[in-house]
């Protein structure tokens, strides 16, 4: 595998992040490490912001990744291969909940113009992550190879990580283990605030075999997790239980000329929301339940001078349930459940063919074509109560009990007349070309056209009243939203290119990416709702439409190794990032990262490893009118990690906003759970973590 130029290192030396060209010349952005290696001094989501991704804050375990200025499932994010699709009208579990980072064997980015054979039914770009290592050993009886113990600390919230792993394997065999579990309480802000309703608790299981023999290799593994519970400050509701269990199974057979690689996946999920603590009280119980198959066949042909061809055949099926049952003696909430999501079904079919030359010059080019046909309906839908329903009114200055009409109830009868079946046909085509330059350079030009069908939400959330309307959406800024059945897919069309250059001592990379989308689903305000009666207390009913917009932006980064010794390796790294997007109709798309720059200096020797990091983020000024998104102020943040490693055991010890700086998160949200105790100061944005004292210990043997 041929490498660009720019690598980062994370602080205590266990994990690498590498920018490199795979064989069809697609630029992609890998995080690796052994499994037993990646220690719980970060969590997943700071691994991948380490690799240049942002996320829009939810739980403590549930972050939504932003890619390209695009979030939630924009991005395609496998695991193993396969999605997981949220099953919740939040998204409270979206597919990285499901994994912790003990459990990593490999994560793989693919920013913007990405290979049609990675995935498809997205516009930002795909993740995919492997649980799986082939860990077969070169002897024919079974030992165990690793095993790991580790515990985690965190001071602002208390958060108590307990993880384990453990390997057992010979030359045709072996089995691995690796769980984890995370506790945490609300955190503080830079100012000693609590941000309430943050607190959490998380249980992830699995279980991976493997088989192989001179032809084949077969692996499967069994996942479960746990959630008991997990506040969401941004949401009206919180988590009060998730449960999933997962199998997958990987099949791979070397024929006489051609390689086969199948997938096969199904994973269960329940989850239920509500309240759970008293940082934000309520009754109000809300269910789902989904299940998600997947079956992918991927075949590669012998490489020729001419070069390499990859076919593949893919099938996705997601069924998911929505009701929120009835509360008893309550006249709003009943008497009926509430069915939001009847027997919603989603399916895709894909087909795709990719073509890679061969490395016979300094060009090398690749091209594939991806074909998808989408389909999604649904059932039958109710409201709490079939028509009108009691409410407080005024007679003559005196409140009194009059009848209302429920327009949730108007809603369900229009939404059952419907014509809900829908079916989309989407296009992707990728063109990629390397070129080998002089003096270590190398530049990466790629176009893209790239499709996403609605999800379910997005195109069956039918309610029209505030409480219904304000119990759907993704975004964490207090307004309700409204689904349209008859939404376009959206088309993006991207260009990107990447320089890097590696020259000794010194590395640098420059890539900046653009992308038209048309058909993007964003939202138009179509009523208004008010729980304070203040002007600061004033949200939107909206609903999903098609529009058009543009996103663009640029990052570079550079490392500079400036002593490498007997006394040690001292490196200098910074990265910044910059992007912009916007409706071609005026106004800004929602959760637009303002300008960003990470500085670092890092330093190791032998076992020992340090690292400072100050991150500074511009002023976020261009903002969502249509969803009363919140400006936010510039700010800047230094961390202090270091890690040592004696004999079998790894210490960990870092230091989190070391100048205790306040500041408020500009991917964050509006935090509800403070609106709900004290609606006075209206919706504020969520405030960052303070400073916090980490410590860890691993014990491999």
């Amino acid at each position: 595998m041929k490498l660009l130029p720019f690598a980062v290192l994370s602080s205590a030396g266990l994990l690498s992040v590498l920018a490199h060209a795979t064989p069809d010349a697609v630029e992609i952005i890998e995080v690796s490490s052994h499994p037993l290696k990646l220690y719980n001094d970060k969590t997943l989501a700071e691994r991948l912001a380490d690799a240049g991704l942002q996320f829009s804050a939810a739980g403590g375990v549930s972050a939504l990744p932003v890619m390209n200025g695009m979030m939630g499932d924009r991005i395609q994010l496998l695991t193993d291969g396969a999605p997981i699709t949220a099953a919740c009208g939040n998204q409270m579990n979206p597919p990285l909940s499901y994994v912790s980072a003990n459990q990593v064997h490999n994560i793989s980015v693919f920013p913007g113009v990405s290979l049609v054979s990675e995935g498809g039914d997205n516009i930002a770009g795909v993740i995919n992550i492997s649980t799986f290592e082939p860990a077969f050993s070169n002897t024919s009886n079974f030992q165990v190879q690793e095993a790991e113990l580790g515990y985690f600390f965190q001071s602002n919230d208390n958060a108590r990580t307990v993880s384990a792993s453990a390997l057992v394997a010979n030359d045709t065999w072996y089995i691995r283990y690796a769980g984890t579990r995370v506790s945490a309480d609300s955190y503080e802000d830079g100012r000693g605030n609590k941000v309430i309703d943050t607190l959490y608790k998380s249980t992830n299981h699995i279980i991976n075999t493997g088989y192989q023999d001179d032809e084949q290799r077969l692996q499967v593994s069994l996942t479960h997790q746990s959630i008991p519970y997990q506040g969401f400050p941004n949401q009206y509701m919180d988590m009060t239980d998730n449960s999933s269990t997962g199998f997958t199974a990987l099949y791979q057979h070397q024929f006489s000329n051609i390689a086969l690689d199948s997938t096969l996946s199904l994973r269960r999920t329940t989850h239920e929301m509500g309240f759970f603590t008293p940082e934000k009280t309520g009754m109000m119980p809300m269910n789902t339940e989904s299940e998600d198959l997947t079956l992918k066949l991927k075949w590669l042909l012998p490489a020729s001078m001419q070069g390499q061809w990859v076919f593949g055949q893919e099938w996705y099926r997601n069924n998911l349930d929505d009701w929120w049952p009835a509360v008893e003696n309550s006249m709003m909430m009943g008497p009926n459940d509430y069915v939001n999501i009847n027997d919603g079904e989603r399916e895709r079919l894909a087909a795709f063919a990719e073509w890679s030359s061969a490395h016979e010059s300094d060009w090398h080019l690749s091209a594939g074509a991806r074909l998808e046909y989408v389909t999604t309906d649904t059932g039958d839908v109710q409201a709490y109560n079939d028509g009108n329903m009691m409410g407080m009114g005024s007679m003559g200055g005196m409140g009194g009990m009059t009848a209302m009409q429920s327009p949730d109830a108007e809603a369900a009868m229009m939404f059952n007349m419907s014509d809900r079946g829908q079916s989309d046909t989407l296009i992707d085509g990728t063109i990629q070309a390397m070129r080998e330059l002089e003096s270590n350079g190398q530049l990466i030009f790629g176009l893209a056209r790239k499709n996403r069908a609605p999800n379910l939400y997005e195109r069956y959330t039918w309610g029209r009243g505030a409480m219904a309307t304000s119990m759907i959406g993704w975004f964490g800024d207090g307004n309700g939203y409204v689904g349209d059945i008859d939404l376009n897919p959206e088309t993006a069309h991207t260009a990107s290119i990447t320089y890097s250059v590696l020259n000794g001592d010194w590395a640098a990379e420059i890539s900046t990416w653009y992308s038209d989308v048309s058909d993007y689903i964003d939202v138009e305000v179509i009523g208004t709702f008010n729980r304070s009666g203040l002007t600061s207390g004033a949200r939107n009913i909206l609903q999903f439409s098609n529009t058009d917009a543009q996103l663009y932006g640029a990052s570079v980064k550079a490392s500079r190794v400036l002593i490498d010794s007997t006394s040690g390796k001292l490196t200098l790294k910074n990265a910044f990032q910059w992007q912009r997007g916007e409706r071609d109709d005026g106004g800004d798309l929602y959760q637009i990262l303002p300008m960003q720059n990470t500085l670092s200096v890092e330093y190791v020797r032998d076992a020992f490893s340090s690292s400072v990091s100050w991150q500074w983020v511009g002023n976020k000024n261009d903002v969502d009118l249509s969803r009363f998104e919140n400006s936010t102020d510039a700010y800047s943040v230094v961390d202090v990690n270091t890690a040592y490693t004696w004999q079998s055991f790894t210490l960990h010890f870092n230091i989190t906003n070391l100048f205790d700086e306040y500041y408020q998160a500009p991917l964050g949200g509006v935090n509800v759970a403070e609106f709900r105790q004290d609606n006075t100061n209206g919706f504020n944005q969520i405030a960052g973590r303070g400073r916090s004292f980490d410590a860890g210990i691993s014990y491999s043997f």
